[in-house]
């Protein structure tokens, strides 16, 4: 794995036990799909309304493949209509990471 993708979602905090279930659902779904998935976090005490996703990809390439793979994998569209719907996700942000490394 060369670059992680870390997603922060923004979620309605009164619909805790949705978003879960939505997570959930992509345990499967993403690495199908070809992520590696490192897994899904909920709030536990603190901050009540976000949650982080973290997805391994070999490359921004990959990532792509996966991100096509997703819009024809029909468990993933439906988990992305059950999102819409149920309006779990106020905001999500992206960010690409890379490990730092010892050299030597």
């Amino acid at each position: 794995m060369s670059i992680v993708c870390h997603i922060r979602y923004r979620i309605d905090p009164f619909k805790c036990a949705a978003f879960e279930e939505y997570a959930r659902n992509w345990l499967t779904i993403i690495p199908r799909c070809g992520g590696d998935l490192i897994g899904y976090f909920m709030p536990h005490e603190g901050t009540n309304d976000i949650a982080h996703a973290l997805i391994g990809f070999e490359s921004l390439a990959a990532y792509e493949t996966y991100r096509a793979k997703l819009r024809t994998d029909p468990d993933a569209v439906r988990n992305f209509d059950f999102a819409t719907r149920e309006r779990l996700v106020l905001r999500e942000e992206r960010t690409f990471l890379h490990r730092v490394v010892s050299v030597g």
